[in-house]
């Protein structure tokens, strides 16, 4: 598939799934991997952005709690000390590679005030002229709309904001399964996987299931929905199993992996 054969710009999304164990703690291995294979991609030429989960589980974990709590007062705090320590441990690793990171925490109002979105992708600017890469969350100790499921939906819809905000060549998301299958694989062993969604239907829809791990908010619902909102600015998506980041380069190289949405422009 070529859909992201001459990507430059390119939005990455990972979630909680993918960077923690069901612990809540990070997955150092994976992590190390991610990071490396972004970094390499980033001395290619490639302008990444990464939008980043983890946040609350890795809170709940620091803090030693024993699951995640259901009081949102609580979450804000968790999410708190876990974008902390994600940040420390991106900022770490991206340094052994030479690499900055810039931090960006956005909430709904932000994007959907005219003013304030024209101040978000002046930095972005900025930052892909510097040489940084923008790792961006929703900023969940400020707005507790996503906590209560109205916002972005657990960054897939942020994933593809940004994307559009950025005018990118292609949207990546790492996620806990190989992409988008006919059925659910989990129940199902005859669920076939979907390589390649040249239009999304209400067919389709019906495809998509909860989220397979406990650890994160979002599903295959919200994916679907993201790839929507993308694809309809011409930007393709595609969603592969993050367990093995070098699933990026088999992406951009053309392979058939995972399931690739097509833009409509």
């Amino acid at each position: 598939m070529q859909d992201f054969k001459n990507a430059k710009r390119i939005v990455v999304k990972v979630g909680t799934s993918t960077l923690t164990y069901d612990t809540g703690r990070i997955n150092i291995r994976r992590l190390e991997r991610l990071v490396a294979v972004l970094s390499d991609l980033a001395n290619s030429g490639k302008e990444i952005a990464l939008v980043s989960s983890g946040a609350i589980a890795v809170g709940v974990g620091k803090l030693g709690l024993r699951e995640r709590p259901s009081q949102i007062a609580l979450r804000q705090a968790a999410a708190a000390v876990g974008q902390c320590e994600l940040m420390h441990l991106y900022d770490q690793h991206f340094s052994q590679y030479y690499h900055k990171v810039a931090q960006l925490l956005l909430t709904r109002d932000v994007v959907d005030d005219p003013t304030r979105c024209a101040n978000v992708v002046n930095t972005f600017t900025a930052l892909f002229e510097l040489g940084a890469i923008p790792i961006i969350n929703e900023n969940d100790t400020v707005s507790t709309a996503e906590l209560e499921g109205e916002s972005f939906g657990d960054n897939d819809r942020l994933s593809s904001l940004v994307a559009t905000l950025i005018n990118a060549d292609g949207l990546i998301v790492l996620s806990d399964i190989d992409g988008l299958y006919t059925a659910n694989p989990q129940s199902d062993p005859s669920a076939k996987l979907i390589p390649l969604v040249k239009r999304i239907d209400d067919e389709l829809l019906a495809c998509a299931g909860g989220t397979v791990s406990g650890r994160g908010t979002g599903g295959m619902t919200t994916k679907i929905q993201a790839a929507q909102l993308v694809t309809a600015q011409g930007i393709p998506m595609a969603i592969v199993n993050g367990k093995d980041p070098d699933n990026l380069y088999r992406v951009l190289e053309g392979a058939q992996v995972g399931t690739v949405f097509r833009g409509q422009k």
